[in-house]
């Protein structure tokens, strides 16, 4: 084999090896995915959005829900059988409202049992997912989110209240600004009514449904405020931490973006407890 012939195979071969790689990941996630399903005798779909290196040219994809995965989630509804339960594995951080809130209803309309499984966390339209199931399993730090609307960039909530803090000192407002709060009194308007619309499906109290939805649209906290496990129990969803182990597994099957150097390592085995020290024998002279 010539130099020339050699150096053609390695570069085929690199050209290849992403290609490759993914199909291997691919295929690991279809087999943990038919093994959960095999043992909670349901239909498993997966949300997943990380960052993945999806090219030759190495750029990161951001992810995010939009109407491509409703009408996917949505096609995988309508192909299960309305007696069998759907587990969801949901990793996001929101996405459209339009494509979140076709899928909590597709959920919230099944007829068998639906459990979310959070094991890092869902914000935004995740949380709006979540929020359709009868069983939320969160992982002991993971994480949901509030759901006030965002336009342009900004909370809706926000718009509000510098609006009405310029009327109350009687200053200028441009039409566009007045424009923009009109569609954030709309926008919040709209997801409050959906979120209690919602959770009346699942049979909460209207009185519960109409407070819940208030707490988690009116803005009263950042876009990107972790609601944690305690806090999501506290606000009365039906939680849970019994994250299956092939939940985690599945995850590691997302690899995050590849980078020169690492920012988190460690030993990817588990660690039991240290040895007890006192059967130890004290040390003799």
């Amino acid at each position: 084999m010539s130099f020339g012939d050699l150096f053609w195979l390695i570069f085929i071969i690199a050209a290849l090896q992403p290609f490759l790689r993914q199909r291997l990941l691919e295929a690991g996630r279809t087999r943990l995915i038919r093994d959960l399903e095999r043992r909670r005798h349901s239909r498993v779909i997966a949300l997943i959005h990380r960052q993945e290196t999806m090219s030759l040219l190495g750029f990161p994809l951001l992810r995010f829900i939009d109407i491509e995965d409703s009408e996917e989630v949505l096609r995988a509804i309508q192909l299960t059988d309305p007696n069998l339960p759907i587990d969801l594995i949901l990793h996001t951080p929101g996405g459209l409202v339009l494509a979140a809130e076709q899928i909590a209803h597709a959920l919230v309309t099944h007829p068998a049992k639906v459990t979310v499984f959070v094991p890092h966390y869902a914000m935004s339209g995740g949380t709006l997912l979540a929020l359709a199931a009868d069983n939320i399993v969160v992982a002991p730090h993971a994480v949901l989110g509030p759901l006030d609307p965002q336009l342009e960039r900004f909370p809706a909530a926000s718009i509000l209240r510098a609006v009405q803090s310029q009327k109350e000192r009687n200053k200028d407002i441009e039409d566009q600004t007045l424009i923009l709060a009109d569609m954030a009194e709309k926008a919040m308007k709209q997801v409050r009514d959906f979120v209690k619309r919602l959770l009346m499906l699942k049979k909460w109290d209207e009185t519960q449904a109409e407070k819940l939805a208030e707490v988690l649209t009116d803005g009263r906290w950042t876009h990107d405020y972790p609601i944690t496990f305690e806090d999501a129990r506290g606000l009365g969803l039906p939680m849970s931490s019994e994250m299956p182990s092939e939940v985690y597994r599945f995850m590691r099957l997302f690899p995050q973006t590849a980078s020169q150097r690492p920012s988190v390592q460690y030993v990817p085995l588990p660690y039991g407890a240290p040895p007890s020290r006192s059967g130890s024998q004290p040390l003799k002279k």
